[in-house]
């Protein structure tokens, strides 16, 4: 495929981004598709749609200030959009592209049914009071209102968003509406039909898929060495199931610093040191460490849930671990995985670890359509069995077609795509 034919004028050709490194991706995933969808793959190229809002609030002080929103819904051939909302002062339309790609993928790959989308503000709301964000969020959200709708395209919560922006999301469109629209967003408050075992569904689903790859690896999860980049819902919730099922969590890494201990850290002192004190450095029971040498720390198994592009060509060769699991979305380049390849890494891809908060994003879904709520423990259960399901259809076709894990999952994921686009055909 010739990704230049498939950049839109809209991006640089000198500086796609995130959508670069996902073009990649389907180009090394083509050759393996059906024949007969292989015609469609073009489809994957170009997202469906792509909102550019501004986003204008009054501050605390009077002051006007204006942000800059996007929301994108990549393909919708399985189902309305479904995916998060960051905020963030580098959130590009080239990110939130990928995201939205990532997002298709992925609902594919757990067969939830579900098309891509994903949704962004230029904006640190660490500069925000709580008044602020909340003017923000609910213009942000009227703004998008043309494409947002429980039968239409779900938002979540994604880097820096959380329950409470959901909820205002939730109570702005259904002002809107004229009625109380539950299921237009997930990740709600359950008090406001969240799902229990929400929060910690990704890491969650990140745990259960790390300990599949590990049992077909023969490395055992007791006693196994972790290190974890990102300590937020998702790298909190995987590095507390781990340490719950006898591993060491060695080493922490976050925006604030890393902090190490080969003995094990104790991973719910250290955030409740975390919470108190914005920040992992002298957390108990803890050593401070470089940031650089948190890739080259001696552990057998690496959970990367920060951001994109943090496993690169640069630091890939310095990895000791055996395997590396993406609890965030594009974690890892293009080049760094051909090296970790060539080092005998096994990789759990994004599309497939980190899909356990989209997967009980659904449960909460159909639970507000039918106002009828499960049980955590039924909501676990399923998740568990859905991305067990769904890890061994990824390793089995991995080795059945003798490809890596991650392009076993895009085969899968968008041959799942492409195969409802056919089906549907074109309108007109």
């Amino acid at each position: 495929m010739d990704n230049v034919a498939h950049i839109p004028s809209y991006l640089s050709a000198e500086h796609l981004g995130p959508w670069e490194t996902y073009l990649v991706q389907i180009d090394r995933v083509e050759p393996h598709l059906a024949p007969a969808l292989r015609p469609l793959a073009p489809l994957l190229t170009r997202p469906k749609r792509a909102l550019i809002v501004d986003v204008p609030i009054r501050l605390d002080n009077g002051e006007i200030a204006h942000f800059e929103g996007y929301r994108v819904q990549h393909n919708l051939s399985r189902g309305p959009g479904k995916g998060g909302i960051r905020y963030h002062p580098d959130v590009t339309l080239s990110e939130v592209m990928a995201l939205s790609a990532w997002m298709t993928v992925k609902n594919a790959v757990v067969n939830v049914p579900f098309g891509g989308a994903k949704g962004g503000v230029r904006v640190d709301p660490k500069t925000l009071s709580t008044a602020e964000l909340e003017r923000l969020t609910r213009r942000y959200a009227s703004e998008i209102n043309i494409l947002i709708g429980q039968d239409k395209d779900i938002p979540a919560p994604d880097i820096n968003t959380n329950e409470q922006v959901m909820a205002w999301i939730m109570d702005t469109f259904s002002m809107n509406e004229g009625k109380t629209a539950m299921g237009v967003v997930t990740g709600k408050p359950v008090g406001l039909g969240g799902s229990l075992g929400r929060k910690d569904a990704t890491g969650r689903g990140v745990f259960v898929t790390t300990a599949e790859a590990a049992r077909h690896i023969g490395l055992e999860i007791a006693g196994a060495r972790v290190a974890v980049q990102g300590f937020g819902n998702v790298g909190e919730a995987a590095a507390r199931l781990f340490a719950d099922a006898g591993a060491k969590v060695v080493a922490l890494q976050d925006a604030t610093g890393t902090i190490h201990n080969p003995a094990g850290l104790d991973v719910r002192a250290t955030k409740a040191w975390s919470l108190a004190h914005r920040a992992l450095a002298g957390a108990p029971g803890s050593e401070p460490m470089a940031d650089a040498d948190f890739w080259g720390v001696d552990a057998d198994i690496l959970i990367a849930a920060a951001m994109e592009n943090q496993i690169t060509a640069a630091n890939a060769g310095r990895i000791r671990a055996r395997l590396i699991t993406e609890g965030a979305n594009g974690p890892t380049t293009p080049e760094a995985d051909l090296i970790l390849q060539d080092k005998g890494v096994t990789v759990v891809p994004d599309v497939l670890a980190n899909a356990g908060g989209v997967t009980v994003s659904y449960f909460e879904w159909v639970q507000d359509i039918s106002a009828f709520f499960w049980t955590e423990e039924e909501i676990n259960a399923r998740l568990d069995r859905i991305m067990r399901e769904a890890f061994a259809a990824v390793w089995d076709a991995a080795r059945a077609r003798g490809i890596p894990p991650r392009t076993a999952a895009f085969v899968l994921g968008c041959e799942r795509v492409l195969l409802a686009h056919r089906l549907r055909g074109l309108y007109p």
